[in-house]
């Protein structure tokens, strides 16, 4: 600096390469970079050393310091590393508190540690909204699950890691978090990775992703960060102590189960259980009970144009819906009970007149429900049934 006298005195100054822990602070913390801008201008040109040749292509910056302005520049580095491991600190606090790790974020917590620029990790976020987990089209409350799993195997493999963290965000809570995102859809996973500036340009996981739960999100984590998440661990249905219970149970009722036996007097030697059972596999294969397990099909829909109404008849080939199945598979069931009657218990009666009158009954009633199962297949899928009488008739 100048003094009194007007007269500059030299300062000392020295020739420092950024490499090493100085270039990472100015990686990390862009204030670092401009604070070096400031500091290089406040460099005298007629007092400071000449620059020695660069011999190697190492692209090490060089460039004339003073040391009070170095120790400035290490200050402004080693603020800018105890920000991010403060960040990192208080994620890894807030993951040992959740049982899967999976930390929940709102749109505060998301400003602090998704839109920081000091951020040397990833995070995966899971979007929710819990106003939609009655749609089972959606599988939002599995596939929070499945996230969860994810997350654990992910802990339990890399206990000690930093680099990625899982998260979930929830739409009535955090309705700007959802906007800055760019989320108008569910479900969605998005993974935020230290280089993205901005969240509308984190990674997007696409719905194939999906088809195997938290199998296939392992593939896409693994293959985005390059890191190893590790097996899926999934609870056992029955837990060690129901499996104690149940055996403790079983022992102590095998006397009495042999004892039943050696009398004829069990379930399996009652003829009404024998019945029951008989109409319950053809009800449960006519209503089509297997396919709507397979395919997770709703019982019923909210009507598109009334929110207040349910929809149980959808018209259309492309989808179809339980309560259709069970009504088409009540029909069934009814026509093939009427017969049963008829065939088993309407012959031993008596009553010429009774007999008549019953299968009059029977037919009126089997011609109403065949009736209304060709009139739903006509009016869900456009196909109708055509009569085709001999040729000889014509």
């Amino acid at each position: 600096m100048c003094i009194k006298e007007r007269k500059c005195r030299p300062a000392l100054w020295a020739i420092v390469p950024f490499n090493g822990p100085i270039r990472s602070a100015l990686r990390v913390h862009p204030t670092a970079t401009g604070l070096l801008f400031y500091l290089s201008t406040l460099a005298p040109s007629s007092h400071s050393l000449p620059r020695p040749p660069v011999s190697s292509p190492d692209p090490a910056i060089t460039m004339a310091i003073s040391p009070h302005h170095l120790l400035l520049l290490l200050l402004a580095a080693a603020a800018a590393s105890a920000g991010a491991n403060n960040l990192v600190g208080e994620l890894e606090s807030l993951r040992s508190r959740s049982p899967s790790g999976v930390i929940h974020l709102t749109d505060t917590s998301v400003t602090r540690f998704l839109s920081s620029s000091t951020r040397p990790y990833s995070v995966l976020v899971f979007f929710d909204a819990t106003s939609l987990h009655s749609k089972s089209d959606l599988h939002l409350p599995q596939l929070r699950r499945e996230f969860a799993l994810l997350s654990a195997a992910f802990q339990a493999n890399n206990p000690a890691s930093s680099d990625l963290f899982f998260a979930d965000i929830e739409f009535s809570e955090s309705q700007h978090s959802f906007s800055q995102f760019g989320v108008n859809s569910l479900p969605h996973v998005r993974l935020i990775r230290p280089h993205h500036s901005r969240l509308a340009d984190s990674e997007h996981m696409d719905q194939s992703h999906f088809s195997r739960l938290a199998d296939s999100m392992v593939d896409f984590v693994e293959a985005r960060t390059g890191l190893q998440v590790g097996p899926i661990t999934r609870p056992p249905l029955v837990s060690r102590n129901q499996i104690i219970l149940l055996v403790l149970m079983f022992l102590a009722s095998i006397p009495f189960v042999i004892k039943r036996i050696l009398q004829g007097d069990t379930l399996l030697h009652d003829r009404r259980v024998w019945m029951a059972g008989a109409l319950f596999v053809y009800f449960f294969s006519v209503s089509g009970g297997m396919y709507g397990i397979i395919r997770h099909t709703p019982m019923f829909i909210t009507d598109r144009a009334d929110p207040n109404k349910l929809v149980f008849f959808y018209q259309g080939s492309g989808m179809q819906l339980g309560a259709e199945g069970f009504a088409v598979g009540s029909l069934y069931t009814l026509v093939g009970l009427m017969i049963a009657v008829v065939t088993h218990l309407l012959v031993k009666v008596e009553s010429l007149q009774t007999q008549r009158f019953a299968m009059v009954a029977v037919m009126i009633v089997g011609w109403w429900a065949v009736r209304k199962v060709i009139f739903l297949d006509n009016w869900k899928t456009g196909y109708s049934i055509h009569t085709f009488w001999p040729s000889s008739w014509r």
